[in-house]
């Protein structure tokens, strides 16, 4: 007999490996590069096996398994790489693939089951072999991979609008809870906007500028190193290679002859090596991106007063604000993983969090002061 929580497990592992097919089937009929594209399709190949797996699994345990189709978070996945591009949401595919072998091992070392275990094991690695792929696929052309940039405006643009929201709504909720003169609220929502844009925008600026330093240094430090010992560097390399699968001689014949070409050299071992690329945004496009976004999100809250007076406008303040805190929590999802539906609710109550702590502590400071 199958307890329960062996069964949400079954039927956890097997929604994920649906997903997974899904995705890999959008991502392989979206991409125009054939050869990434045919690999993106053999992966979802192998995840439909998978998926058989777990309910032939059911089958033999007299189980009858759910409906499997896609989740409600990895048809948002597919609808993004659709409106967007591949590049993100291969991205997220790669740390899935991660997070499901460590998944799969952690079953295999806690399960006693004899049957799970064996198919953990047997998953961990057909997944360990997945990511080596998507990771040889994903850096294969490095920064010309033209929609994974995307990522990084995207992350800003939510991002910004989500502190513009959160620090203005906060702030309006303390003036309303002073209550003080309807056009104190419009002026304090309109500088409060200015002011946290300007910041984020700032921030944006200089930490765009420092990682553009950082790069600079290392690339630097690489270089001479690459200069006065390519020997250590090439051998270097190649320990590199063989980590990610190669033979010894294979590995050893790529680093050298990579070595052969400074400025080639040079990018493969700041890549390889130290982890790191360089962006190809500027700390101004980084500024007004993050800037302008924050100004959006602030302006939410404080709209209202643009047009109306009093409870109506305070009313329609809180209500459009918490709609958005809900919008842009699902938003966030696309880049910590978690569902859509929960990082929503997360951030509704975050909103709802401010407000009141924003109008009582408006209120006691026009009580005492």
């Amino acid at each position: 007999m199958i307890d329960k929580d062996t069964l949400i497990i079954w039927n956890h592992h097997l929604q994920d490996e649906a997903d997974a097919a899904y995705l890999y089937r959008i991502l392989g009929n979206l991409e125009k590069n054939e050869k990434k594209g045919n690999i993106f399709l053999q992966l979802a190949d192998v995840e439909d096996k998978h998926k058989e797996v777990w309910l032939d699994l059911f089958l033999k345990n007299e189980i009858k398994a759910d409906d499997v189709k896609p989740s409600g978070k990895a048809k948002f996945y597919g609808w993004f790489a659709k409106k967007f591009g591949t590049g993100l949401i291969s991205k997220i595919m790669l740390r899935e693939e991660g997070l499901e072998v460590k998944s799969y091992l952690g079953l295999y070392n806690t399960s006693v089951s004899t049957q799970t275990k064996d198919i953990a094991l047997q998953l961990a690695k057909d997944s360990a072999e997945h990511s080596g792929k998507l990771t040889t696929l994903l850096e294969s052309e490095g920064e010309s991979w033209h929609q994974i940039e995307s990522g990084g405006m995207l992350r800003n643009i939510i991002y910004g609008f989500n502190d513009g929201l959160t620090a203005n709504f906060g702030l309006i909720a303390g003036v309303v809870g002073a209550n003080v003169q309807p056009h104190i609220i419009l002026i304090t929502g309109i500088s409060g906007m200015f002011a946290d844009a300007l910041s984020m925008a700032s921030s944006g600026y200089l930490a765009s500028v420092s990682q553009g330093e950082v790069y600079d240094h290392e690339k630097k430090m690489e270089a001479e190193e690459i200069r006065l010992m390519p020997e250590l560097e090439a051998e270097e390399l190649s320990l590199v290679y063989q980590a990610k699968g190669m033979k010894l001689e294979d590995a050893q014949n790529l680093a050298d002859e990579v070595m052969k070409n400074p400025e080639l050299a040079l990018k493969e071992s700041v890549r390889e090596e130290l982890g790191i690329s360089e962006s190809n945004t500027s700390p101004f496009r980084e500024a007004w991106i993050t800037g302008v976004a924050t100004a959006v999100g602030a302006l939410i809250p404080v709209a209202p007063f643009l047009f109306f007076e009093g409870a109506l406008a305070i009313w329609i303040s809180f209500i459009i604000s918490m709609i958005a805190h809900f919008v842009v929590g699902a938003a966030r999802s696309v880049f910590t993983g978690r569902g859509i539906f929960r990082s929503g609710f997360d951030m509704f109550i975050v909103g709802i969090g401010i407000a009141v702590i924003g109008y009582f502590i408006g209120e006691l400071i026009s009580r005492y002061l």
